[in-house]
């Protein structure tokens, strides 16, 4: 058992640092992308509620077939 820990532990730190900055990156960009769509929903309500019912209405058209 302590041959396995000595094998996996540098192997999942190895991961971690090359994981961790893609993982910062991608939270980044979420943060912008959601702080982009929140933008754009303030400007524009009526058309983002526009736009979510009739998402929904084909998300619910599309899964009404299966």
């Amino acid at each position: 058992m302590e041959n396995a820990h000595t094998i996996v532990d540098p192997l999942a730190e190895a991961y971690e640092s090359e994981i961790a900055p893609k993982l910062e990156m991608a939270r980044q960009n979420l943060a912008r992308l959601n702080e982009r769509a929140l933008t754009i929903a303030r400007e524009r309500p009526v058309t983002c509620l526009v736009g979510a019912l009739a998402l929904g209405f084909v998300v619910g058209k599309i899964a009404a077939r299966f």
